[in-house]
């Protein structure tokens, strides 16, 4: 099985797999937009790789959270129409209404390519933060093309370390995660971080033993606190340096899925 994923900036990117072309989280919005709440300001502080414009047809956005601005900005909730299908939590889906699907943990749907491919998109848990201080809900994927003995991809989606997260690795083999991290803080709301650190991502890399690790969204906006200088140190630390896979912004990367190994084809 061969994917290939584009990185367009922060949280989004495009993921192509037996012909179902899937958006992760769209932002579109251009850099310097800031979004104010009562209680914070969020910044965004750098442009995405690729216009809405450039993506053409896109059989589903796989939407983690719709209620937090770096997830879902302004150009990225236009886009949705343009989607067959979004689908995110439940509260989200509510929230959208315009036919967005929600996906409890290991609830399914499967979406099909127009050439008649298959992959199924599998719901998976998160938490958005210490298990007291939650930022709402979140959920993750699990894409798969075939039965439950191929290797999958994992999109985190906004979620730190914890029991939910090794479940996944109990659902089958990864063979590629796509790790939401840059440890983002928003000081206002308190000290604890809302996505994988560095020493986060390094403990999912050795509970999904088999699978190459690209991160996402630890970059683009102000809250994040650890850059892929802090990445590249953690995993270079533990040995896994091997393991990490940096996309490059707005060009198509193919990767090779294997039972034992991911392997980069391009």
């Amino acid at each position: 099985m061969r994917a290939t994923i584009t990185y367009i900036g922060g949280p989004t990117a495009l993921i192509e797999i037996g012909g179902v072309r899937m958006l992760t989280d769209p932002t579109f919005d251009p850099a310097g937009t800031d979004y104010r709440f009562p209680q914070y300001t969020l910044r965004k502080t750098a442009a995405p790789a690729l216009a809405p414009t450039d993506l053409g047809r896109i059989d589903a956005v796989l939407l983690s959270h719709d209620h937090h601005a770096d997830n879902l900005d302004n150009a990225g909730r236009a886009f949705l129409s343009r989607a067959r299908a979004v689908i995110t939590t439940r509260a989200g889906a509510a929230r959208l209404g315009r036919g967005a699907m929600s996906l409890e943990p290991w609830q399914w749907v499967e979406l099909a390519s127009p050439a008649g491919g298959i992959v199924r998109v599998t719901g998976t848990p998160a938490r958005h933060g210490p298990a007291d201080g939650d930022r709402g809900p979140v959920v993750g994927f699990l894409l798969r093309q075939g039965d439950v003995e191929e290797p999958a991809i994992y999109v985190s989606g906004d979620t730190v370390w914890y029991e939910g997260v090794t479940q996944v690795a109990r659902r089958g083999p990864i063979g590629l995660a796509l790790l939401f991290m840059g440890a983002a803080r928003v000081r206002e709301v308190g000290p604890a971080h809302l996505t994988f650190t560095a020493s986060e991502a390094v403990e999912a890399a050795r509970a999904f033993a088999d699978a190459t690790i690209a991160p996402l969204h630890y970059e683009g906006w102000a809250h994040f606190s650890e850059s892929r200088a802090e990445i590249d140190a953690a995993f270079g630390a533990a040995g896994l340096q091997e393991r990490l896979a940096w996309l490059a912004p707005g060009r198509p990367q193919v990767f090779d899925l294997q039972p034992s190994a991911v392997r980069r084809a391009a």
